[in-house]
């Protein structure tokens, strides 16, 4: 990243630490008790609760799919798509579909994936470089000069480097690209098994402009199912206060079925104004395998405020839309050895930041030292401490 955008960054994560410092603590302290042992309860309990949210769903007349990996998922997604009228798809913000590369795959195939989320639609007008460099602020760290500049080339528009304008020009034309599209394309923030729902948490309000297409497509983490729905809004509420400042968002959207109505002589109808099909796919690739510790996370970002490398080189420090330490020992998972390596797997200080500032204390720094040793085993680890370990090993000096 360039050193203006670290800049940039850096301030707007100084914002979220201002606000999240003036929020009653003691409030807070309790919910994230709470938070972390449904965390911790879930994750042990993941395959069961899986199967309670597949059976919930089908009843609530959700369809569900379980895909092993990022190329099973894709595929799911493209068959259900292929027959669509509209080439056009609205997307909401998620980590997921980051994670399988979705917006690749499907241009390839011919759609044009929309970002309805202004951060994350910024980056994608962007096109280069473009990475998030924080979970819920993807575009932390563009400065209104450089966003405005981005637009303008992008959509042969004259905008000035007011934020209102800006917003009111990138919200037009997303809206005008997904008017007519049937298909809306969403990640989970938190699933609940027992009710067979899925909630979403947003402030722009573009998840309900996603959610009433004909077509609503939902892929989750298997590490998202929780027991019931209150433990969904609790999730949903530390996830806030951590990564905005915020008691809550604008808006939480629980969605356990498609659109119907039964104010006709109580006879259900499907299909009023909301979504006449919804589709969840939970996927797995990795989280199987993955150190449970690793999947407590409820993607507040917190960690990557107040971690010194982050701040220091930004989102070269993560995998994919993982970023920090976290997504370096998730990239172990869903890829394989060569991908943590490339991360940032020796980047970390391991000075422990990361898990004094995580809601659910995830032990990160233990996990990367961990992952450092049998990423060693396998061949990968910093050449200068081959040189170094040949040294000690031949003269008794690392010299």
């Amino acid at each position: 990243m360039k050193e203006e955008e670290l800049e940039t960054m850096r301030k707007s994560f100084d914002t979220v630490k201002n606000r999240s410092s003036k929020l009653e603590s003691s409030k807070i302290d309790r919910l994230e008790k709470r938070v972390k042992e449904i965390a911790e309860n879930s994750i042990n309990n993941m395959d069961s609760l899986r199967e309670i949210a597949i059976e919930s769903f089908k009843r609530n007349g959700i369809d569900v799919f379980c895909a092993s990996d990022a190329e099973e998922c894709q595929n799911i997604i493209y068959d259900l798509v292929k027959d669509s009228n509209s080439k056009a798809i609205a997307k909401a913000k998620s980590n997921t579909l980051g994670e399988i590369n979705l917006k690749p795959f499907l241009a390839d195939k011919g759609f044009d994936v929309v970002e309805t989320d202004l951060g994350d639609r910024i980056l994608q007008l962007k096109k280069t470089d473009n990475k998030p460099v924080h979970p819920t602020g993807p575009a932390s760290h563009l400065n209104v000069g450089e966003i405005t500049d981005i637009v303008n080339e992008s959509m042969d528009v004259d905008v000035d480097p007011v934020p209102r304008e800006i917003m009111e020009v990138v919200r037009e034309d997303v809206l005008d690209r997904i008017e007519n599209c049937t298909v809306g394309i969403s990640g989970a923030n938190v699933i609940a098994a027992e009710e067979g729902a899925v909630l979403l948490v947003h402030n722009e309000g573009n998840i309900s402009l996603v959610s009433l297409k004909d077509l609503h497509i939902i892929v989750a983490g298997i590490d998202k199912i929780v027991p019931s729905l209150e433990d969904a809004i609790s999730i949903a509420k530390l996830e806030t206060v951590y990564a905005t400042g915020n008691y809550l968002t604008s808006y939480v959207n629980i969605i356990s079925g498609p659109s119907k109505t039964a104010d006709i002589e109580k006879k259900l109808l499907k299909n009023m104004y909301g979504a006449e099909k919804v589709v969840v796919i939970l996927l797995d690739n990795g989280r199987s395998e993955a150190e449970s510790e690793c999947l407590w996370c409820i993607g507040c970002g917190n960690c990557i405020v107040h971690c010194p490398v982050y701040n220091a080189v930004g989102n070269e420090f993560g995998y994919n839309n993982y970023l920090g330490g976290r997504g370096v020992a998730m990239s172990k998972f869903i890829t394989d050895d060569e991908t943590c390596y490339d991360s940032g797997l020796f980047m970390c200080t391991l000075c422990g930041l990361c898990t004094l500032n995580c809601p659910v204390s995830i032990p990160t720094n233990e996990i990367i030292e961990n992952l450092r040793k049998l990423s060693n085993s396998q061949g990968f680890y910093p050449k200068v401490h081959g040189k170094i370990r040949k040294n000690i090993s031949n003269h008794d000096s690392p010299y």
